[in-house]
């Protein structure tokens, strides 16, 4: 069975997010549980979580992800921000957690002001940290990958596997694939023989079970451009013809799929599921 989310909004309460999945007709779905662009200013009630996991319980939603705001980074150079980030982490992870969410995605963070490997050292310090104060947790964090533009990390999976050799408990953390951030990196996913490609350097990199979900966006950018632009599904260079590939391919078909193609339009979400759902199980190579 294929399932099938988007990036949903909490607006008005969390759980109403809920509500707009299932309106949808999706069986998983994403969401930021607080504000994205801000520090944490308050806490989820009780009785939100508590209904925000009945809810997910009634539509059958499964898994739960959540992505993490975008102020934190892992790989910050600057030590009172690289402390609050692991502070923040923390608690996010542990709220995800009560939350029922089965993945908690983050990226790896910049390195801007010191070294790519002096950056990688610093993401795995600041999950070492997050891991050992979050035991019992069932949530498990995602390392997603990047376009590569600036001084980001995780563009290829060299990066995903530094940081796996030296994790204390590995099996706390995943990788979810975004497509266009792979587009943007170089990888050419719109015919077999590219998406082969990038799924046998994830295969000797760190493994092919770590993947756990995957962000399903188009782009309009050429392929290598290192920008990071998502577009609606089929419109874009990776095509019909590239989605039909990944979200068929047998590797990748039992995994979650989660669309953050953007919302210009009142039914920009129903037309790329409705692309989805017709592209599955009709591959068109």
């Amino acid at each position: 069975m294929l399932k099938l989310g988007v990036h949903v909004s909490i607006a008005g309460k969390i759980y109403k997010s809920i509500d707009r999945t299932a309106e949808l007709g999706c069986n998983t779905m994403q969401i930021f549980s607080r504000n994205p662009r801000q520090w944490r200013r308050s806490f989820l009630g009780e009785e939100d979580v508590r209904l925000f996991r009945k809810k997910t319980k009634k539509a059958k939603i499964a898994p739960v992800i959540i992505h993490i705001p975008y102020t934190l980074n892992l790989a910050s150079v600057k030590h009172s921000f690289f402390k609050i980030t692991v502070k923040e982490f923390i608690t996010d992870l542990i709220e995800s957690d009560k939350l029922g969410a089965g993945y908690l995605v983050t990226h790896m963070g910049s390195y801007k002001g010191s070294t790519e490997q002096g950056g990688l050292l610093r993401v795995v310090n600041a999950l070492n940290k997050i891991i050992k104060a979050t035991k019992g947790v069932n949530t498990q964090i995602l390392l997603e990958n990047t376009s590569g533009s600036g001084h980001w990390l995780g563009a290829n999976f060299s990066h995903q596997k530094f940081v796996f050799q030296r994790l204390n408990h590995p099996n706390r953390i995943g990788i979810c694939l975004d497509t266009a951030h792979a587009w943007a990196a170089g990888y050419k996913i719109n015919d077999s023989k590219g998406l082969g490609g990038l799924l046998d350097e994830i295969e000797n990199e760190v493994g092919l079970e770590r993947i756990k979900a995957i962000h399903l966006n188009d782009t309009q950018e050429e392929l290598g451009s290192l920008r990071d632009r998502h577009f609606a599904i089929g419109e874009g260079k990776i095509g019909k013809r590239g989605f039909s590939l990944i979200i068929n391919h047998p590797k990748l078909k039992d995994l979650p799929f989660i669309l953050e193609t953007p919302k210009k339009e009142k039914d920009a979400d129903e037309k790329n599921l409705e692309t989805i759902r017709k592209l599955y199980k009709n591959d068109l190579q």
